[in-house]
């Protein structure tokens, strides 16, 4: 039976967390474009502008299973809106200090990369004692996904908007603002406040020490590998056809793909394993990543490109549900904040795999990353079958949700618990 997703929106809190944690990640899908306009807006080049966007990013992929182990130990509100307030500091002393001085520029990156909140395993932690049922969780964690490639998509057109109007100081502060804002609607929030995560074992590796967590990691980074090639393939596509707007065209494609997909998906209850149905999913996305290496007319290619996303959100939907399967006790935070690295990660890797791919070969041989990742991907669920059909918890089977008092989440889900 269709879940609606104007049931789940009516749910209460769920429109104030999910608006509140897209405006509370806005810093961190839009931080490498900012960093690049401002270095560029103070005279410095782009490698310099690129080394600064690549620290960035390198330190929020060290910060965030950090941050979301210490979510899982002391609870939401002590460590987001903190890490929050100091992200947006670290951009702030960027935009004082500059980039003439790197080494104080670069300490200000590092802040502000580290201590980029982990918002978004926070809400997928939060969306079982919200939501309460099996099938709005996983249409929250589909809507999550669609949600996820709109403010992709927006939130760079916003930092432009911000430079056009004001300058790119400027929007290296108010993004950063608005990000703090969004973090501090969701933790003042009640679901925020009340949730506790469950009792967990004292281990060194935290959540991964689960063999099925780590196997979906390790398929997620192929992924984000695909991901990341294709932003440069798109790149040398467009300069293959004379117009910079077909990148801008191909991107949006992938986007609406996405969009449909993750809509359809989570429309409706899907019965049976999700892990079983991961598999599937990322076969699909592998096989949607292959044709792009054709590269046709502007017209087809901008027709797979929307056939190519058409997988993206679900998949990672699919794999919202598998992370809470399969992660420990007490480590669910964490373990959503993994994803988000070993994502970003991937992409880093993607796109570095394919410039050189394209100075080889041109425009195909960069597609090729992207289609290599996706069945890379696939390859690695397949290998791992055996850790992630049915099991959980570390290797234990799924049976119920352990963090779940009254019984009103569906097995396999753990929602932390309300104090």
């Amino acid at each position: 039976m269709a879940t609606g997703y104007g049931e789940l929106l009516r749910s209460r809190h769920a429109v104030r967390l999910l608006c509140g944690t897209l405006v509370g990640r806005l810093p961190s899908a839009t931080g490498h474009i900012a960093i690049v306009l401002f270095v560029r807006s103070e005279g410095g080049g782009y490698a310099l502008a690129g080394a600064l966007a690549a620290v960035y990013g390198l330190a929020t992929a060290v910060g965030q299973p950090l941050l979301g182990r210490a979510v899982d130990l002391w609870g939401q509100p002590r460590v987001m809106l903190p890490a929050a307030v100091l992200s947006g500091a670290g951009m702030a002393a960027l935009a004082v200090v500059g980039a003439e001085s790197l080494p104080p520029a670069c300490a200000a990156v590092v802040v502000a990369g580290v201590c980029t909140p982990p918002l978004e395993g926070g809400l997928r932690a939060l969306w079982p004692a919200v939501l309460g049922r099996e099938d709005r969780v996983h249409a929250a964690y589909a809507l999550d996904a669609v949600a996820q490639e709109v403010m992709f998509t927006a939130g760079p057109l916003l930092v432009t908007l911000f430079v056009a109007w004001w300058s790119p100081g400027a929007a290296l502060l108010v993004i950063n603002v608005l990000g703090v804002l969004g973090a501090l609607s969701v933790v003042v929030s009640e679901p925020s406040r009340r949730w506790r995560s469950a009792p967990r074992e004292a281990h060194w590796l935290g959540a991964l020490r689960s063999p099925g967590l780590l196997a979906l990691l390790c398929s997620f980074l192929f992924v984000g590998v695909a991901l990341g090639s294709i932003t440069v393939a798109a790149v040398a596509y467009a300069d293959d056809h004379g117009r910079e707007s077909v990148y801008g065209w191909l991107m949006a494609a992938l986007g609406l793909g996405a969009l449909i997909g993750g809509a359809v998906y989570g429309a409706r209850r899907w019965a049976g394993e999700p892990e079983r149905r991961l598999r599937v999913l990322v076969g699909l996305l592998a096989l949607g990543y292959l044709p792009l290496s054709l590269t046709p007319s502007v017209a087809a290619m901008t027709g797979l490109a929307v056939v190519s996303g058409l997988f993206l959100a679900p998949a990672l939907a699919c794999a919202f549900v598998v992370v809470d399967r399969h992660a420990p006790p007490g480590t669910v935070t964490e373990a959503f904040s993994w994803l988000v690295t070993v994502f970003g990660v991937g992409a880093a890797l993607g796109t570095g795999a394919a410039g050189p791919a394209v100075e080889w070969g041109g425009t195909a041989p960069g597609f090729w990353v992207a289609g290599v990742g996706g069945v890379a991907a696939l390859l690695v669920l397949l290998a791992t079958s055996r850790v992630l059909n049915g099991r959980g918890r570390g290797g234990d089977p799924v049976v119920s949700s352990e963090n779940d008092r009254n019984g009103a989440v569906e097995p396999g889900f753990s929602a932390g618990h309300q104090a």
